[in-house]
Protein backbone atom coordinates (compact mmCIF):
# COMPACT_ATOMS: atom_id res chain seq x y z
CA UNK A 1 0.00 0.00 0.00
CA UNK A 2 1.37 3.40 -0.98
CA UNK A 3 2.23 6.03 1.57
CA UNK A 4 0.71 9.49 1.88
CA UNK A 5 2.27 12.65 0.46
CA UNK A 6 1.89 15.31 3.17
CA UNK A 7 2.13 18.94 2.03
CA UNK A 8 3.75 20.62 5.04
CA UNK A 9 3.65 24.43 5.33
CA UNK A 10 6.48 26.23 7.08
CA UNK A 11 6.95 29.66 8.66
CA UNK A 12 7.64 32.33 6.07
CA UNK A 13 10.58 33.86 7.90
CA UNK A 14 12.13 34.51 11.29
CA UNK A 15 11.80 32.00 14.11
CA UNK A 16 8.04 32.11 14.65
CA UNK A 17 6.28 28.77 14.94
CA UNK A 18 3.62 28.30 17.60
CA UNK A 19 1.45 31.16 16.34
CA UNK A 20 1.83 30.12 12.70
CA UNK A 21 1.38 26.32 12.48
CA UNK A 22 -1.21 24.14 14.25
CA UNK A 23 0.18 21.60 16.71
CA UNK A 24 -1.05 18.61 14.67
CA UNK A 25 0.91 19.82 11.61
CA UNK A 26 4.09 19.95 13.67
CA UNK A 27 3.41 16.48 15.10
CA UNK A 28 2.94 14.96 11.64
CA UNK A 29 6.20 16.55 10.43
CA UNK A 30 8.05 15.21 13.48
CA UNK A 31 6.99 11.62 12.71
CA UNK A 32 8.18 11.61 9.11
CA UNK A 33 11.56 10.28 8.02
CA UNK A 34 11.22 10.89 4.27
CA UNK A 35 11.11 14.34 2.67
CA UNK A 36 11.12 15.99 -0.74
CA UNK A 37 12.17 19.61 -0.33
CA UNK A 38 13.04 22.73 -2.27
CA UNK A 39 16.13 23.40 -0.16
CA UNK A 40 17.64 20.82 2.20
CA UNK A 41 19.44 23.32 4.43
CA UNK A 42 16.28 25.36 5.03
CA UNK A 43 14.25 22.21 5.66
CA UNK A 44 16.69 20.90 8.25
CA UNK A 45 16.42 24.22 10.08
CA UNK A 46 12.63 23.98 10.06
CA UNK A 47 12.64 20.36 11.24
CA UNK A 48 15.01 21.30 14.05
CA UNK A 49 12.58 24.09 14.97
CA UNK A 50 9.72 21.58 14.91
CA UNK A 51 11.61 19.43 17.40
CA UNK A 52 12.01 16.32 15.25
CA UNK A 53 13.21 13.36 17.35
CA UNK A 54 15.19 11.96 14.40
CA UNK A 55 18.82 12.72 13.69
CA UNK A 56 18.75 15.10 10.75
CA UNK A 57 21.51 13.27 8.90
CA UNK A 58 19.52 10.02 9.13
CA UNK A 59 16.53 11.41 7.21
CA UNK A 60 15.87 10.53 3.56
CA UNK A 61 15.79 13.94 1.93
CA UNK A 62 15.82 14.79 -1.77
CA UNK A 63 15.64 18.23 -3.37
CA UNK A 64 13.08 19.23 -5.99
CA UNK A 65 13.68 22.58 -7.67
CA UNK A 66 12.68 24.27 -10.90
CA UNK A 67 15.82 22.71 -12.43
CA UNK A 68 14.89 19.09 -11.57
CA UNK A 69 14.35 17.01 -14.71
CA UNK A 70 11.07 15.14 -15.26
CA UNK A 71 12.58 11.68 -14.85
CA UNK A 72 14.18 12.80 -11.59
CA UNK A 73 10.80 13.96 -10.27
CA UNK A 74 9.32 10.53 -11.07
CA UNK A 75 12.09 8.86 -9.08
CA UNK A 76 11.03 10.83 -5.99
CA UNK A 77 7.84 8.74 -5.84
CA UNK A 78 9.84 5.62 -4.92
CA UNK A 79 9.50 5.80 -1.10
CA UNK A 80 5.78 6.56 -1.43
CA UNK A 81 5.28 3.51 -3.66
CA UNK A 82 7.20 1.46 -1.09
CA UNK A 83 4.73 2.47 1.61
CA UNK A 84 6.55 5.35 3.31
CA UNK A 85 4.79 8.60 4.12
CA UNK A 86 6.65 11.57 2.63
CA UNK A 87 6.61 15.25 3.55
CA UNK A 88 6.80 17.86 0.80
CA UNK A 89 8.24 21.15 2.06
CA UNK A 90 8.75 24.40 0.19
CA UNK A 91 11.42 27.00 0.79
CA UNK A 92 8.78 29.11 2.54
CA UNK A 93 5.02 29.08 2.97
CA UNK A 94 2.76 26.48 1.35
CA UNK A 95 4.20 23.76 -0.91
CA UNK A 96 2.69 23.42 -4.36
CA UNK A 97 1.72 27.12 -4.61
CA UNK A 98 4.21 29.11 -6.68
CA UNK A 99 6.48 26.18 -5.89
CA UNK A 100 8.15 23.41 -7.94
CA UNK A 101 6.64 20.79 -5.63
CA UNK A 102 3.43 20.96 -7.66
CA UNK A 103 5.10 18.65 -10.18
CA UNK A 104 5.42 15.90 -7.57
CA UNK A 105 1.83 16.41 -6.41
CA UNK A 106 0.62 15.99 -9.99
CA UNK A 107 2.54 12.73 -10.41
CA UNK A 108 1.24 11.45 -7.07
CA UNK A 109 -2.34 11.91 -8.28
CA UNK A 110 -1.51 10.10 -11.52
CA UNK A 111 -0.22 7.11 -9.53
CA UNK A 112 -3.19 7.07 -7.14
CA UNK A 113 -1.13 8.22 -4.14
CA UNK A 114 -3.03 10.07 -1.41
CA UNK A 115 -2.15 13.76 -1.14
CA UNK A 116 -2.84 15.45 2.21
CA UNK A 117 -2.54 19.27 2.40
CA UNK A 118 -1.89 20.59 5.91
CA UNK A 119 -2.98 23.93 7.31
CA UNK A 120 -0.44 26.74 7.31
CA UNK A 121 0.27 30.29 6.16
CA UNK A 122 -0.25 31.34 2.56
CA UNK A 123 1.18 34.79 1.86
CA UNK A 124 -1.14 35.11 -1.14
CA UNK A 125 -4.37 34.51 0.75
CA UNK A 126 -3.28 36.51 3.78
CA UNK A 127 -2.41 39.45 1.53
CA UNK A 128 -5.75 39.16 -0.27
CA UNK A 129 -7.64 38.97 3.02
CA UNK A 130 -6.00 42.17 4.25
CA UNK A 131 -6.15 44.08 0.97
CA UNK A 132 -9.83 44.92 0.65
CA UNK A 133 -9.68 43.68 -2.96
CA UNK A 134 -12.23 41.31 -4.48
CA UNK A 135 -11.86 38.03 -2.58
CA UNK A 136 -14.53 36.34 -4.70
CA UNK A 137 -12.79 36.86 -8.02
CA UNK A 138 -9.01 36.97 -8.15
CA UNK A 139 -6.05 35.57 -10.05
CA UNK A 140 -2.46 34.86 -9.07
CA UNK A 141 -0.09 35.74 -11.92
CA UNK A 142 3.22 34.57 -10.46
CA UNK A 143 6.16 36.75 -11.52
CA UNK A 144 5.79 39.55 -14.02
CA UNK A 145 8.35 39.86 -16.86
CA UNK A 146 11.71 41.17 -15.66
CA UNK A 147 12.46 43.23 -18.76
CA UNK A 148 11.05 46.78 -18.47
CA UNK A 149 9.07 46.74 -21.72
CA UNK A 150 7.45 43.38 -21.03
CA UNK A 151 6.71 44.37 -17.45
CA UNK A 152 4.94 47.61 -18.47
CA UNK A 153 2.88 45.80 -21.09
CA UNK A 154 1.82 43.16 -18.56
CA UNK A 155 0.92 45.77 -15.94
CA UNK A 156 -1.35 47.53 -18.44
CA UNK A 157 -2.95 44.22 -19.44
CA UNK A 158 -3.62 43.24 -15.82
CA UNK A 159 -5.18 46.63 -15.10
CA UNK A 160 -7.44 46.33 -18.14
CA UNK A 161 -8.59 42.84 -17.14
CA UNK A 162 -9.13 43.91 -13.53
CA UNK A 163 -11.31 46.83 -14.63
CA UNK A 164 -13.30 44.72 -17.09
CA UNK A 165 -13.83 41.70 -14.84
CA UNK A 166 -13.84 43.34 -11.40
CA UNK A 167 -11.01 40.97 -10.61
CA UNK A 168 -8.12 41.33 -8.16
CA UNK A 169 -4.75 40.63 -9.76
CA UNK A 170 -2.03 39.19 -7.47
CA UNK A 171 1.66 38.81 -8.28
CA UNK A 172 5.08 38.62 -6.66
CA UNK A 173 8.65 39.57 -7.50
CA UNK A 174 12.17 38.50 -6.61
CA UNK A 175 12.70 40.58 -3.43
CA UNK A 176 15.69 42.58 -4.67
CA UNK A 177 13.61 43.74 -7.68
CA UNK A 178 10.66 44.90 -5.55
CA UNK A 179 11.54 48.63 -5.70
CA UNK A 180 11.73 48.59 -9.50
CA UNK A 181 8.38 46.83 -9.75
CA UNK A 182 6.73 49.26 -7.35
CA UNK A 183 8.04 52.23 -9.33
CA UNK A 184 6.70 50.71 -12.56
CA UNK A 185 3.30 50.11 -10.96
CA UNK A 186 3.08 53.62 -9.51
CA UNK A 187 4.12 55.26 -12.79
CA UNK A 188 1.98 53.09 -15.09
CA UNK A 189 -1.34 52.41 -13.36
CA UNK A 190 -4.22 54.90 -13.53
CA UNK A 191 -4.75 57.27 -10.59
CA UNK A 192 -7.91 55.52 -9.35
CA UNK A 193 -6.51 51.96 -9.46
CA UNK A 194 -5.85 50.53 -6.02
CA UNK A 195 -2.49 48.95 -5.25
CA UNK A 196 -1.82 46.77 -2.24
CA UNK A 197 1.75 46.24 -1.04
CA UNK A 198 1.90 43.40 1.50
CA UNK A 199 5.38 42.90 2.93
CA UNK A 200 6.89 40.46 5.46
CA UNK A 201 3.56 38.73 6.09
CA UNK A 202 3.35 36.99 9.52
CA UNK A 203 6.61 38.57 10.68
CA UNK A 204 6.94 41.27 13.35
CA UNK A 205 7.93 43.69 10.55
CA UNK A 206 4.73 42.99 8.58
CA UNK A 207 3.37 45.93 6.57
CA UNK A 208 0.19 45.80 4.47
CA UNK A 209 -1.01 49.01 2.80
CA UNK A 210 -3.74 49.56 0.20
CA UNK A 211 -3.99 52.96 -1.50
CA UNK A 212 -5.02 54.20 -4.91
CA UNK A 213 -2.21 55.27 -7.21
CA UNK A 214 -2.90 58.95 -6.72
CA UNK A 215 -2.33 58.45 -2.99
CA UNK A 216 0.82 56.35 -3.52
CA UNK A 217 2.30 59.21 -5.57
CA UNK A 218 2.00 61.53 -2.57
CA UNK A 219 3.94 59.16 -0.30
CA UNK A 220 7.53 58.09 -0.04
CA UNK A 221 8.25 54.74 -1.69
CA UNK A 222 7.76 51.84 0.71
CA UNK A 223 10.86 50.14 2.09
CA UNK A 224 10.43 46.76 0.38
CA UNK A 225 13.92 46.07 -0.96
CA UNK A 226 14.88 42.43 -0.34
CA UNK A 227 11.70 41.80 1.69
CA UNK A 228 9.14 39.17 0.54
CA UNK A 229 6.19 41.10 -0.88
CA UNK A 230 2.84 40.37 -2.50
CA UNK A 231 1.39 43.00 -4.85
CA UNK A 232 -2.32 43.30 -5.65
CA UNK A 233 -4.04 45.64 -8.08
CA UNK A 234 -7.78 46.29 -8.25
CA UNK A 235 -8.91 48.64 -11.01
Amino acid sequence: MAGTLYLIPVPMGGDTLGNILPADVIEIAKKLTHFVVENAKTTRAHLKMFGTPHELRSLWMQELSEHTKDHEVSALLKPLLEGHDVGLMSEAGCPGVADPGARLVQLAHQRGIKVAPLVGPSSLLLALMASGANGQKFRFNGYLPSDPAGRLQTIRQLETISAKEGQAELFIETPYRNPALFTALRDTLKPGTKLTVACDITLPSEEIVTLDIAQWKKRAEPNINKRPTVFIIQA
